[in-house]
């Protein structure tokens, strides 16, 4: 007996899915297609774990040294888990790879000093239905809690920070978490921090509760948005020059591709199914 699908919900990466193209949220959230790792997303994941390591140790352990030396075990466990990483990242270029992950470690101790304070939460799964129904989900890098009871939400970037202009995805992605604890926990954090560790530099955000209520009227919309798509089972798909990028150009009607079969509505986390 097939598996039944997963209710869906929105996170920053699908919201962002669709406001680039519907028919790639629809192959990614729906048809739930294989796409390929590149080696940059596994590079980002790898620093990622090391840092979520780190925080668990006691402040003294926390040095570059220390940290860099978690790179090869925590490899390793990565292949064992997906043996394709081996071939992503062949034998003559792992020690490149490691020296590229070795400078975003650098960079994350140039931007703060973990011995000076204690993570509350890493890599924390949340998870809920807001008060106007859209259903979200995702997850947190870091969350610290000031003695005094202020709330840091903070996410680690291993790519390049984007000009202004198109800062909008950091923003969207920042004000989504910030609304989610806020949902959750009743405490509006006090400050959020994208930390760009390959540029090491940070945005930051300091959200009010009148902001995350109209951040959060723009998640219902879009979330209507998709919801009438995925009943309908018509996503169109949206051209830019990211589809240079795009995985699914194959399987697309603007390049002369054909979708598979609509497998139909999941349904989404909370509602109710016959």
């Amino acid at each position: 007996m097939p598996s039944r699908p997963r209710p869906l919900a929105l996170s920053p990466s699908r919201a962002n899915d669709y406001q680039q193209c519907p028919l790639k949220f629809r192959f990614r959230a729906i048809d739930r297609l294989e796409e390929p790792s590149t080696v940059a997303q596994v590079r980002g994941t790898l620093v990622h774990a090391v840092l979520e390591q780190m925080h668990q140790w006691p402040r003294e352990e926390r040095t570059f040294p220390r940290v860099v030396k978690r790179l090869k075990p925590t490899w390793a466990e990565m292949c064992e888990k997906d043996d394709s990483l081996r071939e992503l990242v062949p034998e003559e270029e792992y020690m490149g790879f490691l020296v590229d992950c070795r400078e975003l470690l650098r960079g994350y101790f140039f931007m703060e000093n973990p011995q000076g304070f204690d993570a509350q939460e890493c890599e924390k799964y949340v998870q809920t239905i807001l008060p106007n129904g859209v259903p979200v989900r995702g997850f947190i890098d870091r969350i610290d809690v000031a003695p005094t009871g202020e709330v840091r939400v903070v996410d680690y970037k291993t790519g390049k920070k984007p000009p202004p202009r198109f800062s909008r995805e950091a923003r969207f992605q920042m004000l989504f978490y910030a609304l989610v604890y806020w949902r959750l926990f009743r405490a509006v954090p006090t400050q959020l921090r994208l930390m760009y560790i390959k540029e090491v530099d940070s945005l930051f955000l300091t959200p009010s509760p009148t902001e995350l209520e109209h951040f959060e009227r723009d998640l219902a919309d879009l979330w209507e948005k998709i919801t009438a798509d995925g009943k309908s089972g018509h996503f169109r798909p949206r051209t830019s020059k990211l589809c240079g990028w795009c995985h699914f150009q194959d399987l697309c009607p603007a390049h002369g591709g054909t979708p598979p079969p609509y497998p139909g509505w999941p349904g989404a986390l909370g509602e109710k199914t016959a």
